[in-house]
């Protein structure tokens, strides 16, 4: 084995740290991040041998539902029985039991039907659960998040939704619009990163007519904590008689745009950090291709 050099000069020291963290029930990247670890093949190296926690694990039951597909298929049970019976889908339980003798019928259609409905109920459940444990066992992943991190993030987000100058349209200005409250805090929280007063903020909101605009004004004061002389005129959008708008609901609370005051210097700033992640990320990449 290649001897560790520079920051990773006491390798086998730095191993016993992150084993210990591994076993106390810590990520990789929780690993990486707690130990300042950059290199992925140092990482793979100082956590040899050491099995991953369980909650790291994504759910894969597959094994032990095929094993009970076909037990309950020898005992004369449908597709749609055991569908019922394990929440999976039925292109799956053929695939399993396909070589094993078909059960005779012994139900008349309305059951039939009554039972596949159940089935595919207890299928969409099993989905949502799978879909939920997934979504809590990434979201522990992200611990937290260092001030680097969450500045590039913000750089990240506002390069994707924020507002930018065209080479038709000049304009650099900070303005940034969505109508998801979390990408409002997330972006929010970054300004406050970047030293922007609450004082050069400005807030408007963006609504359809038919929609219950004074609750979505009052939503979006209470998220920002913004006064209620930092918002602007709210701006309606107004319905024709070939208007299908299918964003309706209590949940509906329409777009909120955030503009930065006196911002032609930040935007600059902004465009700049950009570039300088597409550089740094090609960078990597093409190290990751060698």
């Amino acid at each position: 084995m290649t001897h560790a050099t520079g920051k990773y000069a006491d390798f086998e020291g730095l191993r016993e740290k992150a084993i210990s963290l591994r076993r106390e029930g810590l990520s990789r990247r929780q690993i990486r991040d707690r130990l300042r670890v950059g290199n992925n093949d140092i990482l793979n190296r100082l956590l040899e041998g050491e099995p991953a926690p369980e909650w790291t694990k994504r759910p894969n039951a597959k094994d032990d539902l095929s094993t009970k597909a076909r037990e309950l298929r020898l005992q004369g049970m449908t597709y749609d029985q055991i569908q019922l019976e394990l929440g999976c889908s039925k292109g799956s339980i053929s695939l399993w039991v396909r070589d094993l003798p078909k059960p005779e019928r012994k139900r008349i259609a309305e059951q039939a039907s009554e039972i596949a409905r159940r089935g595919w109920e207890a299928t969409l459940q099993r989905r949502d659960d799978e879909r939920l444990r997934t979504k809590k066992a990434a979201a522990a992943e992200i611990s937290s998040l260092s001030p680097r991190e969450l500045f590039l993030v913000g750089v990240g987000l506002y390069w994707a939704e924020g507002s930018k100058s065209k080479p038709y349209r000049s304009q650099e200005r900070v303005t940034f619009t969505n109508s998801d409250p979390d990408m409002i805090s997330v972006y929010l929280a970054w300004l406050r990163l970047l030293g922007v007063s609450p004082q050069h903020l400005r807030f408007h909101v963006h609504i359809h007519e038919t929609a219950d605009v004074r609750a979505a004004e009052r939503y979006w004061a209470d998220l920002t904590g913004a006064t209620a002389s930092a918002f602007g005129k709210t701006t309606l959008k107004r319905h024709t008689p070939k208007t299908n708008r299918k964003n309706t609901g209590e949940g509906y609370r329409g777009c909120l745009v955030v503009r930065v005051l006196k911002s032609a210097d930040l935007y600059r700033r902004i465009e700049g950090w950009w570039c300088g992640i597409v550089g740094a990320a090609k960078c990597t990449d093409q190290e990751n291709r060698t």
